[in-house]
């Protein structure tokens, strides 16, 4: 791997795209320490502390969110507004017909994303600055005579920072290595490891306890990487028609179609995160209300919804579960790879063209995909798990962050090993 690694910062264009990665990631370190004002640290610091749906939102913000800063959203309403734009796809016509039309379509999908994500971004920096404010992170925050400029500097600095990460990550796309917006992701996670280390093992920490949890992280990277990569392979015979001699002959070639145990990666997780954020964020909200009815209720809402509860854990793992089926079978039909085969010339052996093909894709995917969905499941749920078996809650890097590290790491691998093997270099992958 280190031969490889030299390799790859030999070759002139290879180096700069490597070069040019980092320094992005360097900036947007840069950028996720400019806090916006008004804010009273050691209070957010202890709010951190206590509140793991805060942690799992400094996620994807790349620890962003623990300075608040102004790139405190990180790239997650960008990620939220690519997800409706895929499920919109196929209900919308007129996005289907957009899908259809190549590069331009793809094109124009990706601008109807980004307009997108500018309402989501503004309506999410006020959720957040209303629910600091209401556990006293910081002042008044509303639409009022007095507070109105203030909000409303705050709500703008924090888009602007959010769509400031998404343009840094387009550029690591185009002119870097790997999926830029991933790789924003990836640095925050991985920028925050030595700190919560650091923390684990000056805090007093069981040593028992590290040491089951080391052993436990290791295990969830093996589970990972061995489902990351798990796929089923479908045969796929090809004819084709070949002119030689001035006569037409059928040659016969031979495919697979790789179905993936985990077609959805990520993306149920955060599903799933969102919806088990909202009640909680939503109930929030009136727990200061004048009104003692009101404000009681919405406490105990809120309890049902903690995250140190059994309750929680339970919900967020079925909804997990649910959302990789959907989002699942939302891509696949969106691949449409019986069509696709069928006017390739190809065919799946002793199947039949056509409907046949679809049911048994369906089926094969629905049985490989309760795999995944189960293991997603279960990756969503360790934290709950770790913290009872290990008592360690300094290391607050959640089995979601692995699983981003991780599918980020493989993904980069996979790029670089493609660029070696294009100028006949040995790569790194065995």
């Amino acid at each position: 791997m280190l031969a490889a690694v030299t390799n790859a910062l030999r070759i002139p264009d290879l180096r700069s795209k490597l070069l040019f990665t980092f320094a992005m990631l360097v900036l947007f370190r840069f950028v996720a320490h400019i806090p916006i004002p008004g804010v009273d640290l050691a209070a957010l610091q202890r709010l951190f502390q206590t509140n793991q749906l805060l942690g799992m939102l400094d996620l994807f913000s790349g620890g962003a969110m623990r300075t608040m800063s102004v790139a405190a959203m990180g790239v997650y309403p960008y990620i939220t507004a690519s997800i409706v734009m895929q499920l919109l796809v196929p209900i919308v016509p007129q996005l289907q017909a957009l899908s259809k039309e190549g590069e331009a379509g793809r094109n124009r999908i990706n601008l109807y994303t980004h307009w997108l994500t500018l309402p989501l971004a503004a309506l999410q920096a006020y959720a957040q600055l209303v629910l600091l404010q209401s556990q006293g992170i910081l002042g008044s925050v509303g639409l009022g005579a007095g507070t109105l400029l203030p909000t409303l500097a705050m709500v703008v600095s924090m888009t602007a920072g959010t769509i400031f990460l998404v343009w840094l990550g387009e550029l690591i796309t185009e002119r870097g290595i790997g999926n830029g917006v991933s790789i924003i992701i990836f640095g925050g996670i991985v920028a925050n490891l030595p700190t919560m280390v650091g923390q684990s093992f000056l805090g007093n920490q069981p040593l028992g306890g590290l040491v089951a949890f080391v052993v436990m992280g290791a295990l969830i990277v093996f589970a990972i990487v061995f489902f990351q990569e798990a796929q089923r392979r479908i045969p796929v015979q090809y004819a084709r028609s070949i002119f030689r001699g001035g006569r037409m002959y059928r040659q016969a070639g031979a495919s697979h179609i790789p179905l993936r145990v985990n077609s959805a990666g990520m993306i149920p997780l955060i599903f799933a995160m969102s919806i088990m954020i909202f009640p909680g964020t939503l109930a929030s909200y009136f727990t200061i209300s004048p009104n003692p009815w009101v404000a009681g209720a919405a406490r105990v809402f809120r309890g049902w919804f903690d995250s140190t509860g059994a309750l929680y854990w339970g919900f967020y793992f079925i909804l997990v579960v649910a959302f990789t089926f959907f989002y699942t079978m939302v891509i696949f039909q969106q691949q449409n790879l019986p069509e696709n085969l069928q006017k390739n010339g190809g065919f799946i052996p002793g199947i039949r063209p056509g409907r046949p093909t679809a049911e048994y894709l369906n089926r094969v995917l629905t049985r490989i995909t309760w795999g995944g969905a189960l293991f997603l499941g279960a990756v969503a749920v360790m934290p709950f798990f770790g913290e009872a078996i290990t008592g360690i809650r300094a290391l607050q890097i959640s089995s979601t962050g692995l699983l981003i590290v991780v599918g980020v790491a493989l993904d980069t691998m996979r790029q670089l090993e493609a660029q070696l093997l294009m100028r006949q270099y040995e790569g790194f992958i065995k």
